[in-house]
């Protein structure tokens, strides 16, 4: 196969050409992707070339490599609706309801909890000095045994120190959300602040969720704040090609 390549560098247009294999279904998912000498005679370009192609081709998530096997086409999931809403009292109080909002999908939750200190970025989230101490808690969330999202959540200590809710997966509140234990404060959550965007996925996370190293990645950053102070934080973290943010806003 011979393409001409124009003014555009060699390695995309080759990436382009095999995109178009594996999207038409003419590569279909766990079909292996041509190898680097094959792509090489059939393309007539240099090895260099025919492995920036493969490359391309790896960071959007099309192919994986297989050690000791090849390159392969990953299948392409449906992406599923991972729906957010505004806090209502009524709805289902617990960690998964807050990150899943349809009320149609049920899940469970892992959590780990300890305290750490404040990085520049998330002191400025919290509107607290670096280094202050907050208490930090990992979950993983599961859909139907498969895991769906994961999360990182940060509370100032000094609002929750010594309180029966410093814990949020522990004491008498313990997996209630954000609104409920702050209740129990004294604090009472007025509005939440979410923001969305998309990066390559870190290693730790690609793994849990079940992608590759540099799969892109959704994040959901999230402030929860009670009379103008931040009171938690925290980032939700999804495969972007099999979860798509559906917002339910109210209009008034």
């Amino acid at each position: 196969m011979l393409v001409a390549f124009g003014d555009r560098p060699a390695y995309l247009r080759v990436a382009d050409d095999l995109r178009s294999r594996i999207l038409s279904g003419e590569l279909p998912p766990h079909a292996r992707l041509p190898s680097q000498a094959r792509i090489r005679r059939e393309y007539g370009v240099s090895d260099t070339v025919a492995l920036e192609a493969r490359k391309v081709l790896m960071a959007e998530g099309l192919v994986e490599g297989r050690s000791g096997s090849g390159t392969y086409v990953r299948p392409r999931p449906v992406p599923r609706r991972l729906a957010r809403a505004g806090y209502h009292p009524t709805d289902e109080p617990t960690a998964f309801r807050q990150e899943q909002a349809d009320e149609r999908v049920s899940g469970t939750w892992e959590a780990e909890s300890e305290q750490r200190d404040a990085d520049s970025e998330i002191a400025r989230r919290l509107g607290v000095a670096p280094g202050a101490r907050t208490m930090r808690t990992r979950y993983v969330f599961r859909t139907a045994g498969e895991v769906t999202m994961v999360s990182t959540s940060w509370e100032p200590l000094e609002l929750t120190a010594r309180t029966p809710v410093m814990l949020p997966e522990e004491g008498p509140l313990a997996g209630r959300g954000v609104v409920a234990r702050m209740a129990a404060v004294g604090l009472v959550v007025d509005h939440m602040v979410e923001e969305v965007g998309a990066r390559p996925g870190r290693a730790e996370e690609t793994a849990v969720l079940g992608g590759v190293p540099g799969h892109t990645v959704l994040v959901i950053s999230r402030t929860f704040h009670a009379s103008g102070r931040p009171v938690e934080t925290a980032d939700v973290v999804a495969l972007a090609d099999r979860y798509r943010a559906a917002y339910h806003l109210p209009v008034r």
